[in-house]
């Protein structure tokens, strides 16, 4: 059956924009076209496009879709590298875990500060408003983690992905806050 990017969008729950990208990304093959000019898309571009949508809500990036796709249409080796893949996720997916539960017991915390009855004295925000006890310095602050205060003193020390320790300011995207507090691309 075919069926026009629409009708793919309905069905697969994919916005047509997103389908567009793939194709231009390489992991959809370009479509055949009707008459009128219409992308059409048979049951292997769904289910192609379904395994994209899977693999992305299990957080793979691009790259990895594309070499499981390649993998996926051309199985030449074994698939140890696969179960590797996912298991880098996992451990991502706890590192995230533990973070979240550091933090929310950070946010209990810091709702404890404020009784609610004091007009003008709230010691959420006066607690937001001191000085980082994360950072060693606080002026190259990107990001507050939820590591405790003793590691973040510690110099070299960055948490993964974070951008956050003694880095120079650098953040894990290659940028670097300025004293303007803008963020300016690191090259060389």
């Amino acid at each position: 059956m075919q069926r026009r990017i629409g009708e793919l969008s309905r069905e697969t729950g994919c916005p047509a924009a997103t389908i567009r990208f793939y194709e231009k990304e390489g992991l959809l093959e370009t479509p055949a076209r009707s008459d009128g000019n219409y992308r059409l898309y048979g049951e292997d571009e769904l289910e192609r496009l379904r395994f994209i949508m899977h693999c992305r809500r299990h957080g793979m990036t691009l790259a990895e879709i594309r070499e499981l796709l390649a993998f996926k249409d051309h199985p030449h080796q074994g698939c140890g590298w696969v179960g590797e893949l996912v298991e880098r996720h996992i451990a991502a997916v706890s590192e995230q875990i533990a973070a979240l539960t550091a933090l929310r017991e950070q946010l209990e915390q810091l709702r404890q500060a404020c009784t609610g009855s004091e007009p003008g004295a709230c010691g959420i925000i006066e607690h937001l408003s001191a000085p980082c006890p994360y950072c060693a310095d606080h002026h190259q602050c990107m990001l507050h983690t939820t590591m405790p205060p003793e590691e973040a003193m510690e110099p070299g020390k960055k948490q993964r992905g974070t951008g956050h320790a003694d880095n120079g300011g650098e953040t894990a995207g290659g940028r670097k806050k300025t004293r303007g507090g803008r963020k300016e691309k690191v090259t060389g």
